[in-house]
């Protein structure tokens, strides 16, 4: 399969840069979106999910909250403030980042845009820590 870059940072450091990058599947604020070589240019929001990476020795999946994904001249740059890979996260930090979730669809004047992050984090997690 034909390779592109991928590079996903955040503020305190560059997470991940690959050059062997075979497919990438983003939660986009549009839905799920899968990432080819030679796909279009594109800009989009990312919404609370899962990256799942997919490159010729391995395959990786990383949670996210949100941020911005462009893709342009084959490289795939994920910017976004808040991600862990799946394999090195334990149940009691998912359960604590979905209670925080919890706690913030309580508040009393919350706007409709944030509600519907705050379950689309609860649903994502809950997907990946069954209880």
């Amino acid at each position: 399969m034909e390779q592109f870059n991928l590079e996903i940072i955040s503020p305190e450091k560059s997470i991940l840069i690959k050059n062997d990058t075979e497919e990438v599947v983003i939660p986009a604020i549009e839905g799920y979106m899968g990432i080819l070589k030679d796909h279009i240019p594109l800009i989009s929001f990312l919404k609370p999910g899962i990256i799942d990476v997919k490159s010729s020795n391995e395959n990786l999946n990383f949670y996210v909250d949100d941020g911005i994904v462009e893709f342009k001249d084959n490289t795939l740059s994920v910017l976004t403030s808040n991600i862990f890979d799946l394999k090195k996260i334990d149940k009691n930090q998912i359960d604590k980042i979905i209670k925080d979730a919890e706690e913030g669809l309580k508040k009393e004047n919350i706007k409709d845009q944030e509600k519907y992050i705050l379950d689309q984090k609860i649903g994502v997690l809950n997907s990946i820590n069954p209880n």
